[in-house]
């Protein structure tokens, strides 16, 4: 898979000395099942509180459409787009929820999350 980040394009957060969570559903996610090469849906659930930048939407679709003919397991899917904004964006906590339609029979939800070193996250303090 080549170097999916550098779509996303980011702009400065407005209010960088304020804690707010930004949510964003994309509730129109494929790729492909890498056994079956069948296509799997998801809704995307993206929440994070940013700390320098913000990602621009629709780069951020962009990126999510690139998936859209790769093989990849759900699991393996989640992580790398969780991995890719973090890596871009630097945010202070970020979620992803994959939320996959059902395929035989079973429906998966995925989540996978990142908190930066020394933030704590305001429901938890």
């Amino acid at each position: 898979m080549d170097d999916k980040k550098k779509i996303l394009e980011t702009f400065e957060n407005p209010y960088p000395a304020r804690d707010y969570l930004i949510k964003h559903i994309a509730p129109e996610f494929t790729s492909l099942c890498p056994v079956t090469g069948q296509p799997d849906f998801a809704t995307m659930i993206l929440e994070y509180i940013p700390d320098k930048l913000c990602v621009e939407l629709k780069s951020y679709k962009f990126y999510l459409q690139s998936y859209r003919n790769d093989g990849i397991y759900f699991e393996s899917v989640t992580n790398k787009i969780l991995e890719d904004l973090v890596d871009v964006l630097q945010p202070r906590y970020m979620k992803l929820t994959a939320k996959f339609n059902v395929r035989g029979g079973i429906s998966s939800v995925i989540e996978a999350e990142y908190v930066k070193n020394g933030f704590v996250k305001p429901d938890d303090k």
